[in-house]
């Protein structure tokens, strides 16, 4: 039997890197996990349900519920970004060049 290395990440950049994924893919990865953060944040914070967010988004509930669950394989970047526009959020990109 093969031992396994157990490999702990604190962050996405971190477990994009144990996953032996390209830059280009951590760098979707950590994208796409800040969008889902701030999504979760403000949608706590306005303390809207899941199927008051599917409505507003005109989305599914179980869709939202995934968001929300942070289980974002099924969920598209165009859709969180609309889902920030439903709440009354704009994105503002920031693109830097790396050494």
């Amino acid at each position: 039997m093969t031992k396994v290395k157990k490999v702990r990440a604190r962050t996405a950049e971190e477990l994009a890197e144990a996953l032996g994924l390209t830059p280009a893919e951590g760098a979707e990865m950590v994208f796409r996990s800040n969008l889902n953060a701030q999504i979760i944040k403000i949608v706590k914070k306005k303390k809207i349900t899941h199927a008051q967010l599917a409505k507003l988004v005109g989305s599914s509930r179980t869709r939202m519920t995934a968001l929300l669950n942070r289980n974002i394989t099924d969920i598209s970047t165009d859709l969180m970004l609309r889902v920030l526009s439903s709440l009354g959020y704009k994105t503002k990109l920031h693109i830097t060049k790396v050494a």
